[in-house]
């Protein structure tokens, strides 16, 4: 029987079943579509009014924060007067501390006078000359009394030095500049004489100080400042050609011409340079400088019928009077423009006249203590003139590295006559011209073999005193008497073992020998943070990749509290120490711990650029406020831009540290301050208030805000001189641009 077949059922109008259905989904989809649209024509209507309605409200949000903000410029603007008026008289501070410390250089300069001391005056010429004369009269001193003189010659040229430094520069005339540095030359030349003169007596007398066993003299000399290693070789035993001194690792190893040879060997450790150019101590422009703003501000003036704040001038001018010797012709020129002079003419220029007469507190000096772009600028550019300065890639630059240890003074000295006892009598033969060096090696001979070199170098071991602290394995210079400079080039092999703080070198010749330390090791700092302990009492940390410093200041004094190092240093002519912050400045970079920035600093670091006078009015304003708040390092302060400054503060009167929620951060260009809404934890920088607070138009008046009483009396009882020493300190380490 055939199969039935599977055909689709028909319908009654003749169609099949699955086309009835085919016909019916291709409705059911235009129904669909259209039902699509219209929801997504409604949900695009709903988004446009949903989007309108947003930006009412935006707008209505910017329009409220408009007007607040406006309400908070108008406020700011209403008591901007006071607050400049009371922050132009909390200032005046800063002239009244360079008003005491020129009474201290009078008073003391009157009080060696009278006491009598017998050691010169270094800053009356005519003193010098004579004790100069004097001593260059006295011939053949022995070591001893040369050593006991030299104390009194390095005590003057270090109060020359510090004239230098510590007098403001419209206190020095030139010709006082010169006779300073012209007294320091002669002392140092004068100094070297000596002592040669003294190693001369002393090796007449070798014989008589012999070796028992090898026959030869060997002799160790110290005291603070010096330290004298010598060797004679009498007997010229070629045996004895590696001589190391007592229970010291220093020495040397000599080729056999040297151990048949009439001579000795020196080594003379200097814990002083003597070598190194002065530092060169920067003129102040003409007052005309102060007259040039004042007349070109004087041309924008606000009409007399306005409004004016008073105080405002008033702090304006003083700010140009205490950075005119030191702020770039552009920085002034940028002030200019940003900073408005608000007083009349005339009240201006009575007020320039007056202030003549004032005081000015200057930033440190530049090269050997400076503050960076606050210091006078060359013409040329910084990059441009390093480069032109250092030309050869072996001459060590000084601008961004240092000498650190002394000076080891290397000689191969011809051995004089000896002296000889006849029937009582000590004679010897006199030579003219003194001490003679060695000539090593000699004028080599054409004929001299190139295989074989006759006159191998000589193997010197020298060691690191424990009062000097390297970080990093130090360059080893030597002095090129005709470049006037110190070279890297000359050695032939060099072998460091900083355990055990030796440093081992092959030269060719001998000359003076330094290690080299780079000038910015420490820069930029890692952390820091300003600590009140007490009223006028406060210490500044600053945490750097090698080490963590505590400086504590304690009114006008400072000193060296604590530095993170091992067992191995003998720091106690410098830890615990008070003394003035110039003087701290010279003796932390001498042991290595530099951590103050000079006028170059900038191209060897990688810094946070910021308009030195805004940085400079926000560390005047930390130390009015430095007896009571604590400040601190902020990630923020390098978002902010040139023009701005953040920084952490917070209030400090009973506990000793803050602690990380008690922050808050400030934001400051020095015409506005304010508290920002953002932490150290926020994930961007944000300009935002913080809520419920308001601007002012110092930083004093903001954190004033959130001062209690207690901290308040605190802040109003600080001594001037505590202020004072606390802003240059601020000054001197330049912590919101060099961290």
């Amino acid at each position: 029987m055939a199969p039935k077949s599977n055909k689709a059922p028909k319908s009654k109008k003749g169609g099949t079943v699955s086309e009835k259905k085919k016909k019916l989904s291709k409705i059911e989809r235009l129904k669909q579509q259209q039902e699509e649209e219209e929801k997504r024509m409604q949900e695009e209507e709903e988004a446009r009014l949903k989007a309108e309605q947003e930006a009412a409200e935006r707008f209505e949000r910017q329009q409220i924060e408009k007007r607040k903000w406006e309400a908070l410029v108008e406020k700011d603007l209403q008591r901007r007067t006071d607050e400049l008026e009371e922050l132009y008289l909390l200032e005046k501070c800063f002239p009244e501390a360079e008003k005491w410390r020129k009474e201290v250089r009078v008073l003391s300069k009157w009080d060696h006078y009278i006491e009598c001391y017998g050691t010169p005056d270094p800053s009356v010429a005519p003193e010098m000359n004579t004790f100069i004369s004097l001593w260059k009269e006295k011939r053949n001193e022995d070591i001893n009394a040369v050593m006991k003189e030299s104390k009194l010659v390095l005590n003057l040229i270090e109060k020359l030095e510090l004239i230098l430094l510590d007098t403001p520069p419209h206190e020095l005339t030139d010709e006082q500049v010169a006779q300073y540095q012209g007294s320091i030359l002669e002392l140092r030349e004068l100094l070297h004489f000596k002592f040669n003169e003294a190693t001369e007596t002393l090796l007449k007398e070798a014989s008589s100080l012999g070796d028992t066993d090898s026959g030869n003299m060997e002799t160790i000399i110290k005291d603070e400042n010096i330290t004298l290693y010598i060797w004679a070789n009498l007997k010229k035993n070629p045996k004895y050609k590696k001589i190391k001194f007592g229970d010291t690792q220093v020495g040397f190893e000599i080729p056999k011409a040297l151990a048949t040879s009439d001579i000795a060997f020196r080594i003379f450790h200097t814990n002083y340079d003597h070598f190194s150019p002065l530092p060169v101590i920067q003129r102040p422009e003409k007052p005309t400088t102060i007259e040039t703003i004042i007349e070109d501000s004087a041309e924008k003036e606000t009409p007399k019928e306005e409004a004016v704040p008073e105080a405002g001038a008033e702090e304006a001018t003083e700010n140009r009077e205490l950075v005119t010797s030191s702020v770039t012709t552009t920085e002034i020129r940028t002030e200019e423009a940003s900073v408005n002079f608000t007083k009349s003419t005339t009240s201006l220029k009575e007020e320039a006249e007056a202030k003549k007469e004032e005081t000015e507190t200057k930033p440190l000096k530049p090269e050997s203590i400076s503050v960076g772009p606050m210091a006078t600028l060359p013409e040329k550019s910084i990059p441009d003139a390093i480069t032109e300065a250092v030309i050869d890639e072996d001459v060590v630059d000084l601008r961004g590295f240092t000498p650190l240890g002394g000076i080891y003074h290397l000689n191969i000295l011809q051995l004089p006559p000896q002296c000889k006892q006849v029937k009582g009598w000590t004679i010897v033969e006199l030579i003219s011209g003194g001490l003679q060096a060695f000539m090593y090696p000699p004028d080599i001979a054409d004929d001299v073999s190139e295989t074989e070199n006759p006159y191998p170098p000589i193997e010197v071991m020298i060691e690191i005193n424990k009062n000097v602290v390297f970080f990093e394995k130090p360059m080893v210079a030597r002095w090129d008497s005709e470049g006037k400079g110190w070279r890297t080039d000359g050695f032939v092999s060099l072998y460091y073992n900083m355990k055990e703080r030796i440093v081992s070198f092959s030269v060719e010749s001998v000359y003076p020998i330094t290690l080299i330390q780079d000038n910015h090791i420490h820069m930029p700092y890692e952390s820091w943070e300003l600590r009140p302990l007490c009223l006028n009492e406060a210490v500044l940390n600053i945490t750097t990749t090698f080490t963590d410093i505590d400086i504590q200041i304690k009114d006008n004094q400072c000193m060296l509290a604590a530095v993170e190092l091992g067992d191995d240093y003998e720091l106690s002519h410098l830890l615990g120490k008070w003394m003035t912050i110039t003087s701290l400045i010279i003796a932390m970079k001498q042991t290595g711990f530099n951590i103050f920035p000079s006028e170059y600093s900038h191209v060897y670091v990688a810094v946070n650029n910021k308009d030195p006078l805004v940085e400079m009015k926000a560390y005047r304003q930390m130390a009015l406020l430095a007896s009571a708040f604590s400040f601190s390092w902020s990630k923020w302060n390098k978002q902010s831009g040139p023009e701005k400054v953040v920084f952490k503060a917070s209030e400090l009167l009973q506990k000793e540290y803050v602690e990380d929620n008690e922050w808050s951060l400030y934001m400051f260009n020095g015409e506005r301050a304010q508290k920002l809404k953002i932490n150290e934890l926020s994930e961007a920088f944000s300009e935002e208030l913080e809520d419920d607070t308001e601007f002012h138009s110092t930083l004093y008046h903001m954190i004033k805000d959130f001062t209690s009483e207690d901290a308040l009396q605190k802040i109003r009882h600080s001594n001037y001189l505590f202020i004072d020493a606390v802003c240059k300190l601020l000054l001197s380490t330049r912590v919101l641009t060099y961290s």
